[in-house]
């Protein structure tokens, strides 16, 4: 029997992936080292370890001290937590895990919508308070008829947009460059903002996007606008939104993602016109068990000397 292959396990980014990597390959978990033993260790792994696998989110900076690294292979699609700088001067591949989640974090986007516009969470505590004896819940708003403007029309804001369509949801974007759909484009963002009912960011993290959405964006979106965002938290201004919340600025917001996750600030958890998820866009059972399977399909696709699936690509 042929020795395995040697790969470090960056982080415990999903138990079950963990554990298929333990059994194909030789493992070192880097994150149950003690910080004074992990310099020693990838020192030792040099010149026979060249592969790796992380979450994207999260990434130990001191596994680019494996000078023998050629592979880092992420679980996740956003990849802003890669040191890219690093990756490029020491040759390392970089994979993602793409498409197999679109469909998760698409429903999520839709439970959002719902749960805003209806203001169900809300609606649950009147039940369970027992405050429905004292009158009737307040309106919420009907779907048909209304824009859904999306922040970023990629792979995931087109599956959102095939859900959207039954609602009756009329769609709107802004990109970089106009798409070829047959939905409305805005060439700013404080245009998709103005004739939107839902905004809705799909942008991914990183410089280029940080804070991109700010105080102006919310005062175009209005005091009749839901702010939603299942793409990343770093992109929004998280103290313009607040105050957007807390003054009537917008009508309310449903978050999956903050900028500072998993601490979410005490003021906007105390809003009541705000839906709180717990970063959750992907997480059920099937999508994430086929983000692992695309993170072994890339070592696998490596030690065999084939193409990687999914390589991410970064000038």
């Amino acid at each position: 029997m042929s020795a395995k292959h040697k790969v470090v396990v960056v982080n415990n980014f999903h138990p079950e992936t963990v554990a298929k990597l333990d059994a194909h390959y030789e493992t070192t978990h880097l994150w149950e080292l003690a910080e004074e033993e992990k310099a020693g260790v990838l020192a030792s792994l040099n010149g026979t370890c060249e592969a790796a696998a992380s979450a994207s989110w999260f990434c130990d900076p001191k596994i680019y001290s494996l000078s023998s690294l050629r592979l880092l292979a992420c679980f996740g699609v956003g990849v802003d937590a890669i040191d890219f700088n690093a990756t490029n001067e020491h040759g390392i591949k970089v994979t993602n895990t793409p498409d197999v989640l679109n469909d998760a974090v698409a429903d999520l986007a839709i439970a959002l919508i719902l749960a805003t516009a209806r203001n169900l969470i809300n609606a649950d505590r009147f039940v369970r308070e027992q405050q429905w004896p004292n009158g009737p819940f307040p309106f919420g708003q009907s779907l048909a008829g209304k824009t859904l403007g999306i922040i970023g029309l990629g792979r995931i804001g087109e599956a959102i947009v095939e859900r959207s369509l039954p609602f009756k949801l009329k769609i709107a974007y802004h990109n970089r460059s106009p798409k070829s759909v047959p939905h409305t484009y805005y060439g700013s963002l404080h245009e998709l903002a103005e004739n939107s009912d839902f905004l809705l960011n799909m942008l991914p993290g990183g410089t280029g996007t940080a804070r991109l959405i700010d105080a102006s964006v919310f005062a175009s979106l209005g005091p009749n606008g839901i702010f939603l965002n299942v793409g990343r938290g770093s992109s929004v201004d998280e103290p313009a939104l607040i105050a957007a919340l807390q003054t009537g600025q917008i009508a309310g917001a449903g978050l999956d993602v903050y900028a500072q996750e998993p601490q979410v600030p005490a003021t906007l958890r105390e809003l009541d016109n705000v839906v709180l998820m717990p970063h959750i866009g992907s997480a059920t059972i099937q999508t994430r068990r086929a983000m692992g399977d695309l993170v072994l399909d890339n070592l696998a696709a490596w030690f065999a000397n084939k193409p990687l699936l999914t390589e991410v690509n970064h000038a």
